[in-house]
Order: structure tokens, then C-alpha cells, then sequence
């Protein structure tokens, strides 16, 4: 079956093969260690400026702003982002000025993964920044990046808002708009909570059984599947009460289990299709009290 690539994909696949012609294989990248992130450095860096004279930072790029011998840039990582400053002679202190006239402006885009080293200053406008003194690269993206445009004030007005887009490439959507993890972090923070809540209450955190030779606890479709070992029919949970009941009648005071409960029946973005959490809460509390 052949694949089709878009034109910059072809590109990218091309500025690849001219990496690893230059010796650099971003595939798997070598170690890069880190010691600061993007908040870190924006939180703190204004109250101690001497513990960023040296600092080692890794992030995707974002955006570049081109002006000759030096450039901006704006790298992402896990906590935020940062605007950087490179400069050819200082990336590249000797006669040989590759790495910055070819493997920086030529051979990386957008998406890609970099690592950095340098010390953190503050710009005429006053945005904190790196000053980029070793440039390395540590993986390639072969498929471009939705561009997200903002203002001086950080205010996305371009940002991609297709739910179809969003959830079908839950990554992109992670990368392009950085507000979205903040929903993956609430979740698990409730998950923790209600977690710890449950065992300082005396509960006792448990696993059931997947798959189930009798799909029972609820009225629903199941999932279908095969075991080969045993030559037997077996199904995914539509419910897990029945099995932490089981535990309840053995002895124990209360249980409960964050379990994913499958049924073969209607889905939409929110339902795929399992308990919501909200049931789930309900299930425990029923379990356990």
C-alpha cells in the first residue's frame, strides 16, 4: 500500500536524510540533560538571577523570527514556553559555521525538539529569555505543526477550535494549545483526590477482572471477545459492582477500584463508550457504603 505524503512532509523527510548526512540521527535522540524548565526560569528568574547563568533546557519549536546572523525563537516544553536568542557566533565560535547556516536555518522547522544551553536574560522589551550558547538537535518532525498566531500579550487568536481536529489528534491539540493540558491535569488531580479521600477513610484500592466469562452488574451490550487457550467466549466488564461486592461479603470494610466499564452501545466525544466519572464516583459509594 503506498503512503502519500504532503509536499512539506517531503521536504522534512529530505532535510532528514541531509541531517544524517551531517552526522546528527535524531532517531533515537542521544541524552540530553536538563536542569531548568520554561516556568521555572519565568517564575523565578526575576528574584535570582545568579542561578541562571548556566542552564540546560529541552522544548519544541514554535515559532522563529529570522533577523540574519541572529534569530528569536520560541521553544515549548512541558511546563510552558520561552522565547530564545541564538546567535551564529556564538553556537559557532570557530571557522566552521554549519551548524548554524545549515543544520539551524535550513535543516529545522517548526515541531522539532531542540536542546539548549546558555543563560537567561531580559530583552530591551523586557521578556525573559535564553541566550542560546550550544544548540543541539534531538528529534525531527516529519509533519508540520497547525501554526497558532499571538499577540504581544500571549492572546491566542488564531488557535484551532475543529472539535473533530481536537479529538481525533489529541496530541496536536496538546501541543498547539497549551491550555488544554490543564484539563489533564485537573483530571488527575481528582482521580488523586478522591483516591486518597477513599484510603484515609479505610477503603482499600482493588482490581476485577476484565474480561468476564458472564458480562453481569448492569443491563447493557458487551463487548465480545475470544479466549483461544480455553476455547471459550469472554466479554469486557459492562460493570465491576458485582466483583467489589464479592470483596465486601469477604471481609473487607469497603473497596473500590478506578476501573474503565465498557458497553457496545451509543458514543460521542464524552462517552467512548464507558462510565462517566460521575458514575463511577456513584458505583463507589454505593460499594463502599
Amino acid at each position: 500500500m503506498s503512503i502519500h505524503h504532503s509536499e512539506q512532509e517531503l521536504q522534512r523527510r529530505q532535510k532528514l536524510v541531509d541531517l544524517r548526512a551531517l552526522g546528527i540521527d535524531p532517531y533515537p535522540a542521544e541524552e540530553f540533560k536538563v536542569n531548568v524548565t520554561a516556568l521555572d526560569i519565568k517564575d523565578n528568574y526575576d528574584r535570582d538571577k545568579l542561578n541562571y547563568k548556566d542552564i540546560s533546557i529541552a522544548g519544541r519549536i514554535m515559532s522563529v523570527r529570522d533577523m540574519g546572523k541572529a534569530c528569536f525563537a520560541v521553544i515549548q516544553d512541558a511546563t510552558g514556553r520561552i522565547q530564545v536568542y541564538i546567535r551564529k557566533d556564538d553556537i559557532c565560535p570557530g571557522e566552521d559555521k554549519t551548524l548554524y547556516d545549515v543544520v539551524w536555518k535550513k535543516l529545522m522547522d517548526i515541531g522539532d525538539i531542540i536542546g539548549i544551553s546558555g543563560y537567561v536574560f531580559t530583552t530591551k522589551t523586557g521578556e525573559i529569555s535564553i541566550h542560546v550558547t550550544t544548540l543541539k538537535m534531538l528529534s525531527k518532525a516529519l509533519k508540520p505543526l497547525p501554526i497558532v498566531k499571538t499577540d504581544e500579550s500571549g492572546n491566542s487568536f488564531d488557535e484551532v477550535s475543529d472539535p473533530e481536529f481536537r479529538y481525533r489528534q489529541r496530541y496536536v491539540d496538546l501541543i498547539i494549545n497549551p491550555q488544554v493540558r490543564e484539563t489533564f491535569k485537573k483530571r488527575s488531580q481528582i482521580i488523586n483526590s478522591i483516591r486518597q479521600t477513599l484510603i484515609n477513610s479505610g477503603a482499600l484500592e482493588v482490581e476485577t477482572p476484565i474480561l468476564q466469562s458472564i458480562p453481569g452488574g448492569a443491563t447493557a451490550r458487551p463487548f465480545v471477545t475470544h479466549h483461544n487457550a480455553l476455547n471459550m467466549p469472554l466479554y469486557l466488564r459492562i460493570a465491576n459492582e458485582l466483583f467489589l461486592k464479592r470483596l465486601i461479603v469477604g471481609g473487607f470494610d469497603g473497596v473500590f477500584e478506578f476501573a474503565k466499564d465498557f458497553r457496545n452501545e451509543g458514543m460521542d466525544r464524552t462517552h467512548n463508550p464507558e462510565f462517566t466519572v460521575l458514575e463511577f464516583i456513584l458505583l463507589i459509594r454505593i460499594t463502599i457504603g
